[in-house]
């Protein structure tokens, strides 16, 4: 594994990015910058749940559409894969039983009930894709003594926030025609709530892959390659009514030729020309050329650049337009793959 950084831009249009429930469910804002921020955490769910639907194991999920503790979804996971032949140890596979009927049952389940069925960590690391990617943490509850499995993750995200300043949309009563209040015979009235929701937002991410946390959590190539396809595929196709409304523009990633490099939050060097008063993608370029400065000042420790660009995003770089293998700078073409 090598070092990378990636940049990754999604755009928001009529829609609430990222609701902050502290503050009624409203779009998370830097009101000082007027710019739409989004939590790394809502990124992750994104991805997550794109990876759940395509048959991937993920330790943060729900199970059986509940939602349930670190303790009960290690149990039910690990009395799964045991009686599903992970062991063939008899003891084992009775002791995996005894958990599924207490799972059933919604009874208590001890630590040491767990822990004596998971033979090492690389059995957890091997089974979840998104702890070997984004680690977790898995305390085991116990009245006498918890017990517990921590994996720090080499793929770290910052929050997000928008490159443009947005503005909310002013109307946002909506009324349903479910009763809400009842006075007397035939004298309904429907309810009344808040639906907050933004003009338009051109979000951008910075994240990092570190190679030396990743020899830890055992991450390989293949599931590097899936965390791409998450990113370019996961946000429109796990859209609800809130959320519906917002693509994938530019996915950037960064590998380095060592497990030392580091160039920084890619966020920095791009710049759209336009900031204010935006509501569709086809209003603003992006122009990358500072970007193309850095990366081709550093192009000795680059080994490649993963680039997937949608095809509505205007791309600007030292007064070119177009595809961005075709108007960077010479000593980092080479290096670009198209995906």
């Amino acid at each position: 594994m090598r070092n990378s950084d990636i940049l990754f831009i999604y755009d928001a249009k009529m829609c609430n990015p990222n609701g902050d429930p502290d503050d009624e469910n409203r779009p998370r804002m830097d009101v000082e910058t007027s710019r739409n921020i989004v939590t790394d955490v809502r990124l992750k769910r994104y991805i997550r749940d794109y990876w759940i639907e395509k048959g991937e194991e993920v330790f943060v999920a729900t199970i059986e559409e509940k939602t349930v503790d670190a303790t009960k979804r290690l149990a039910y996971w690990v009395s799964e894969w045991i009686l599903q032949g992970g062991s063939s140890d008899m003891s084992l596979r009775i002791d995996a039983q005894k958990v599924q009927t207490k799972l059933v049952k919604n009874e208590k389940i001890e630590a040491s009930e767990i822990v004596k069925l998971i033979s090492s960590e690389e059995d957890i690391l091997k089974a979840f894709l998104d702890v070997r990617l984004f680690g977790a943490t898995m305390p085991i509850k116990d009245e006498k003594k918890g017990s517990s499995f921590t994996f720090t993750g080499p793929v770290q995200f910052n929050w997000g926030y928008s490159l443009n300043k947005v503005e909310q949309v002013y109307s946002n009563t909506i009324t349903s025609t479910f009763a809400g209040k009842t006075k007397g015979e035939g004298d309904e009235h429907g309810t009344m709530g808040k639906d907050y929701r933004l003009y338009y937002s051109l979000l951008a991410f910075h994240g990092v892959i570190s190679a030396y946390r990743a020899k830890h959590t055992k991450m390989q190539d293949e599931d590097v390659t899936k965390l791409e396809e998450a990113l370019i595929k996961a946000i429109p196709l796990q859209a609800t009514r809130s959320k519906i409304g917002q693509y994938p523009r530019l996915m950037v990633r960064v590998e380095y030729n060592d497990d030392e490099t580091f160039l920084g939050d890619l966020r920095r060097y791009v710049k759209p020309d336009k900031v204010e008063g935006l509501r569709d993608i086809i209003e603003v370029a992006l122009d990358i050329s500072e970007l193309d400065k850095k990366l081709s000042k550093n192009a000795d420790s680059i080994n490649s650049i993963r680039i997937w660009q949608d095809a509505d995003i205007m791309i600007t770089c030292n007064g070119n337009i177009g595809t961005i293998k075709d108007i960077v700078s010479d000593s980092i073409k080479g290096k670009i793959q198209m995906i």
